[in-house]
């Protein structure tokens, strides 16, 4: 995704080192296997063997690690491009969309009761994560932290130099 607004993007940027740290992102199941059809949510149920959801599955995919009904919730809300069928809607998970999508969502201060982006400018990381915990379980506050989630906030901040520095901003 290029352009747009840093602090949103380094934040995209650290949930996906977290959540679907693969050489293929945007295809990756939870789990780690991959699908090649990305023309909507690949809605695979994956058995989880660890963790407290032991037992039960989850759909997550894609570079944000997003379940169907997680998908299924906002794509109507933030998808670009609909793509309309006979009886449904079927939103691309295409990796374009899936950044879109999360984009626009992450940028939506109605949806989270607050400007998610002004909170980082603030340097108010720990809250976003901690806020954002019940929907991606890795980021430290969540069920499932991964070997990943104590180094976010240093991940968080490398991306942030980055994307400061892409825009001609610095901090």
């Amino acid at each position: 995704m290029k352009g747009g607004d840093p602090y949103i993007r380094a934040l995209m940027r650290t949930i996906s080192a977290s959540e679907a740290n693969s050489n293929r992102p945007y295809s990756v199941l939870y789990g780690g296997q991959h699908v090649n059809n990305l023309s909507r949510h690949p809605e695979v149920c994956v058995t989880i063997v660890t963790g407290p959801n032991k037992g039960n599955c989850s759909t997550a995919a894609g570079r944000y690690q997003m379940i169907n009904t997680t998908w299924n919730t906002i794509a109507p809300r933030y998808h670009p491009n609909p793509g309309r069928f006979m009886f449904w809607v079927s939103y691309s998970f295409e990796p374009e969309y899936q950044d879109v999508v999360v984009y626009r969502w992450l940028s939506d201060s109605q949806f989270w009761g607050t400007d998610i982006s002004q909170q980082l400018s603030q340097g108010k990381l720990k809250e976003v994560l901690q806020q954002l915990s019940p929907t991606w379980t890795s980021l430290g506050y969540g069920i499932e932290t991964n070997s990943v989630s104590p180094y976010l906030p240093k991940i968080y901040q490398k991306i942030l130099q980055e994307e400061l520095k892409a825009t001609g901003k610095s901090r």
